[in-house]
């Protein structure tokens, strides 16, 4: 990509160190050497030393990312990179400079780790930080478990790797790509503001409707089918009349066995195990309980490098439900035979 006059992306070579730029296309291996330490070897010979640290959900301040920035000047030639599970890793680290690198970010308070069978960096949307669609509070839920389960991430005691997503609401499918998801549900159908819905397209509100709950009403009105509302918020967007969302009802379910990598029995969706959980900031006793009642029955019974998807699937849900205590609802497990599927045919995923 061509950057004219300064707009535009930047030319990739001019964003990765020249280590890994005269390594291009040829890295053949790694090795962890502790958690959070990468060694990266290439066909040539060279090694590129990574140290991979957890970022906060959804935000970061200008002052941490200044910072983080003038250490990687000092310690990585100017060089870092976000992973896709928004970690942040300092690239070509000098082996002798690692151990004064991880004191002074793990004195910033950015923990190090999140590397093979351990808690990788977990991921959330904005939620109402920039959303007008939430049920929950994703960045604040990321939070609270991050710090009740922060020396999961900084060792590598657990049989796999752990993925914990999270989503506001139910159009962030991401959430169920993870061993273990977090999706904010509403529990009762968009509010109707009758005396300003007047002002409104309705044609163009019907038409948003994916799975046309709405329908005209009188002259001017709609009206909303409670069964076949799915609470995507299209409307809420088209109509400033529509509100979604009840402080008193909200919250979020939670989802297990989710799964994007192709290793193992292939990429799947996550399902409900947990259908609600009520909203209850700021340190959401709820689900860190929740994650913490599966992560444990996981720990003990899982088989070495086994994921929370093939662990379900090698002693099947029954099972799953009586090692994790969790009471079994007429919402869990959802019923679409084709999710798998529909998973695998997405267009990140291969066979």
């Amino acid at each position: 990509m061509i950057n004219v006059g300064g707009v535009g992306v930047t030319p990739v070579e001019e964003n990765i160190s020249p280590l890994m730029l005269r390594n291009y296309g040829k890295w053949d291996t790694h090795e962890i050497l502790r958690p959070g330490v990468i060694k990266r070897i290439s066909q040539t010979g060279d090694e590129c030393y990574t140290v991979r640290i957890a970022m906060p959900p959804s935000r970061i301040s200008v002052a941490s990312m200044l910072e983080l920035c003038d250490l990687a000047d000092e310690y990585s030639g100017g060089y870092f990179r976000i992973t896709l599970r928004k970690a942040f890793e300092f690239v070509d680290v000098n082996p002798e400079k690692i151990d004064a690198l991880i004191e002074k970010v793990e004195a910033m308070g950015f923990p190090v780790g999140g590397t093979r069978n351990s808690l990788h960096n977990i991921m959330a949307c904005p939620a109402w930080l920039h959303c007008n669609l939430p049920a929950t509070d994703s960045p604040g839920i990321a939070k609270a478990l991050g710090d009740a389960l922060i020396e999961e991430f900084k060792n590598h005691k657990l049989p796999s790797m752990l993925k914990i997503n999270i989503a506001a609401c139910a159009n962030i499918e991401e959430a169920l790509m993870g061993d273990i998801g977090i999706i904010g549900v509403h529990r009762d159908q968009p509010i109707i503001l009758e005396d300003e819905i007047q002002r409104c397209e309705r044609p163009t509100l019907i038409y948003i409707c994916p799975t046309y709950a709405i329908k005209p009403k009188g002259k001017k009105g709609i009206v909303i089918n409670p069964d076949k509302c799915i609470h995507c918020g299209a409307c809420t967007m088209a109509c400033e009349a529509i509100l979604t969302g009840d402080p008193e009802l909200d919250g979020y379910a939670v989802a297990v066995g989710g799964k994007a990598s192709n290793t193992g029995s292939g990429p799947d969706l996550g399902s409900i195990v947990i259908p609600y959980l009520p909203n209850n900031p700021p340190r959401w006793d709820e689900a860190v309980s929740a994650v913490i009642q599966i992560m444990d029955a996981w720990r003990k019974d899982a088989n070495p490098d086994e994921r929370m998807k093939e662990w379900i699937n090698r002693i099947g849900w029954d099972r799953f439900f009586k090692k994790t205590a969790i009471k079994v609802s007429i919402k869990d497990i959802d019923g679409y035979l084709y999710g798998s599927e529909f998973a695998r045919s997405d267009l990140r995923f291969g066979w």
